[in-house]
């Protein structure tokens, strides 16, 4: 299989798969590096030598000495860390159509649906964890069709521009869009796959999560066909298999899996077939 560049330039890795979300942010100023910054101009001024005249600086070097920020601060309180962030729970929608884990339901209520529209959302108990969404698109034999048939945040749309990712500022968190019309024929399957991002590095798990659901609601008017709410979290789990739609006898169905591994976004990537180098 070759190996299809997504948005970036560079070859999918596991560096620039899990690195997409990383963010540099600079330390506040306290009163310890503020003096410090000071000090050290100050210490970089020329002393003033008696009897010549100095014409960069016009102050008399025991002012320099006297200058109040140039002097370290006494008794100044620790800097305190950060508190942890404060991640609001957000209200489950209604779901409407409930179903139970492993049970297959037909994505046609009253008649062949064109569209739908995968929406997904969760709450946390831990504010470290980032969850995010992927789907994977596979053929008939559990595999990628091709290095680049899988969306996600890095990578929001599918190469029949059929699939694609979203964020939604509504009811739910992250949902995915999904054209029948324009989907590539060898696409049998359908994953939504929920990750948390950088799990092992920070020791991360489902265990952690709660509220987690999947509606699949009809493209053309937005009505719910059938949802999923998961009420099973292990601590051995960081990658779940929330929910897929697949085709069958002509027909596609959802199909409530609610499923999970001790895999990241890479590792999942590569039990799919995607070549990560």
């Amino acid at each position: 299989m070759n190996n299809v560049p997504m948005r970036s330039t560079a070859p999918i890795n596991r560096d620039n798969l899990m690195s997409l979300n990383e963010k540099k942010v600079t330390p506040p100023l306290s009163y310890q590096n503020l003096d410090s910054l000071n000090a050290r101009v100050v210490a970089a001024q020329p002393t003033p030598v008696p009897g010549h005249q100095n014409t960069q600086y016009s102050a008399p070097a025991q002012d320099y000495q006297s200058n109040q920020y140039a002097q370290p601060r006494q008794n100044v309180p620790p800097v305190q860390p950060a508190p942890a962030p404060i991640v609001q729970d957000k209200p489950v929608p209604p779901l409407m159509n409930t179903t139970q884990k492993g049970q297959k339901v037909p994505l046609m209520p009253s008649g062949p649906v064109a569209s739908i529209k995968a929406c997904l959302g969760w709450n946390v108990l831990n504010p470290d964890c980032d969850v995010d969404v992927s789907a994977f698109l596979l053929n008939d034999s559990g595999k990628i069709i091709g290095d680049d048939w899988f969306v996600f945040y890095g990578q929001e749309n599918s190469p029949d521009s059929s699939t694609r990712f979203l964020n939604d500022d509504g009811a739910d968190r992250e949902l995915i869009t999904i054209d029948f019309g324009k989907l590539d024929p060898r696409v049998s399957k359908i994953v939504f796959v929920l990750t948390i991002n950088e799990a092992f590095e920070k020791n991360l798990n489902f265990s952690m999560i709660k509220d987690a659901y999947v509606r699949i609601l009809n493209g053309s008017d937005n009505s719910e066909i059938v949802s999923f709410k998961m009420d099973e979290y292990y601590e051995n789990v960081t990658s779940m298999m929330i929910g897929e739609v697949y085709k069958y006898k002509d027909s596609w169905k959802f199909n409530a899996v609610g499923n999970g591994v001790s895999k990241d976004l890479a590792g999942l990537c590569e039990l799919y077939g995607v070549q990560v180098v």
